[in-house]
């Protein structure tokens, strides 16, 4: 309170306006005493960062090439000669500060003078401004978009060493708030918000599909096509591959359903209870009811049938999980053409769905996929698309370089705060730049031996 009173009146006195705290002196901000020590904090103009960790983010990226890849897809109409920033830099500057948590463009105006950062972007100069990052997301384009995908499909395939017997392709909608007048904005009755509709394609932790739809559509747009893009990708690398289709109810369409069984891919979609279902599942939910009331305590059964909807033109199988607790019924059912046991399909397969969602979760909340916050559409797609290719990145690093770690199962935001948020001091000559580490940093030995594998030197 000392201070903000020690502000106002300096303010007032050497410049005779209004008080602001934009004028407050930086230099010596007390704290309260340590026995008789005074303690004092002080912003320096040195090369001091609290991102050191944005050197492994470098030397992933560096074995992935996938800024450098990025780079080449996105047509420059830049004058060649008063290029300041290339295009691979600004990528780099844009892909790294949203996984280290920058999620507006704004923090680049900052950012850019940030040592660790410069060096990660391999540059020691000033990097680029906010404007500057604004007009390379507003050149992306539907092509930019479309070639993006293909570099993280290959980039998927290239994570195999032998062919893979199996592969789970998880698809997934979600909501992506939108709070002025972009283009394709709609509400949508079930978010109760108006938002676009982004659809997610997952195989495991990997991330394949990030694509961007308005959100007056069903949730099933454009699944099929994708779908058959992917399938056919992987067939031409992996011809014996099998391939799994899952996703929830959303995607029981007789037509998606019908590309699957028409072309060898197998399916395991959840689908909405309704009343001829109900009659169907009645055995297995009265003897999970009776059991219960006999019992307290929870009940499951699992069985199957035979069923068709009134927009299918045959019949399919149905795995019905007839579940009762203190809290009632809770039947599910799911749809497939796999010829697994009803409880194993069930709880091995299908449940599994559920991991993608957390997938979702870290790009949505710790890579900030969700600031689709342009007018133009394909500014927007690109925003998303950086949010991946962010995630590509952390994933990679997580997969290939923290297995057998704690961090092995880490979220993307825990891994951001353990191993990228290190305070360092930077010295920097013609010869060499360090990067001056505390030595009381708790995560040190993983820091060490993650920097190794990446680099061994």
């Amino acid at each position: 309170m000392k201070l903000y009173k020690y502000c106002i009146i300096s303010d007032l006195f050497h410049n005779n306006k209004k008080p602001t705290m934009t004028k407050c002196p930086n230099k010596c901000i007390p704290f309260s005493n340590l026995k008789k020590r005074k303690i004092e904090a002080e912003f320096i103009d040195k090369d001091v960062s609290s991102d050191a960790g944005v050197l492994l983010l470098r030397e992933i990226d560096k074995q992935l090439n996938l800024t450098e890849r990025l780079a080449v897809i996105i047509p420059d109409q830049r004058d060649p000669n008063r290029i300041t920033h290339s295009l691979e830099s600004l990528l780099k500057q844009r892909i790294y500060g949203l996984a280290l948590g920058y999620e507006d463009l704004n923090d680049h105006d900052e950012l850019r003078r940030d040592p660790a950062i410069q060096t990660a972007v391999d540059r020691t100069e000033t990097l680029g401004s906010s404007s500057t990052l604004c007009r390379l997301e507003n050149t992306a384009t539907r092509e930019v978009a479309f070639q993006a995908h293909e570099i993280i499909v290959d980039e998927f395939i290239k994570s195999f060493s032998s062919p893979p017997k199996e592969l789970v392709l998880d698809f997934d909608p979600t909501d992506d708030p939108t709070y002025g007048q972009q283009e394709k904005h709609h509400y949508h009755g079930y978010y109760k918000n108006y938002c676009f509709l982004p659809l997610h394609v997952f195989c495991g932790s990997q991330l394949l599909v990030s694509y961007l739809r308005p959100s007056n559509i069903d949730g099933a747009k454009h699944a099929g096509p994708i779908l058959s893009l992917l399938v056919k990708k992987f067939r031409s690398v992996w011809p014996n591959v099998k391939i799994i289709f899952r996703g929830d109810g959303g995607f029981a369409r007789h037509i998606l359903l019908g590309w699957c069984e028409r072309n060898g891919v197998y399916y395991i979609v959840g689908i909405g209870k309704n009343k001829r279902l109900e009659k169907f599942s009645k055995q297995w939910r009265e003897k999970a009811e009776k059991q219960f009331e006999q019992t307290q305590e929870k009940q499951k059964h699992f069985g199957e049938f035979s069923y068709a909807a009134d927009t299918w033109k045959r019949k399919r199988r149905i795995i019905c999980k007839a579940e009762y607790t203190d809290k009632g019924a809770n039947t599910r059912y799911v749809v497939t053409n796999l010829d697994h046991k009803p409880a194993d399909l069930y709880n091995e397969i299908y449940c599994l769905r559920g991991d993608m969602e957390n997938r979702i979760k870290e790009l949505k909340l710790d890579l900030h996929s969700g600031r689709t916050s342009c007018n133009d559409w394909w500014a927007n797609q690109f925003r998303l698309l950086l949010s991946s290719m962010a995630y590509v990145l952390l994933d990679s690093l997580r997969r290939n370089v923290l297995q057998e770690t704690e961090l092995e199962k880490a979220s993307c935001q825990t891994i951001r705060l353990r191993l990228f948020k290190i305070g360092a001091i930077i010295i920097r000559n013609t010869r060499r730049i360090r990067f001056l580490l505390s030595n009381h940093f708790p995560y040190k030995s993983l820091f060490h031996n993650s920097a190794l594998s990446l680099y061994p030197g």
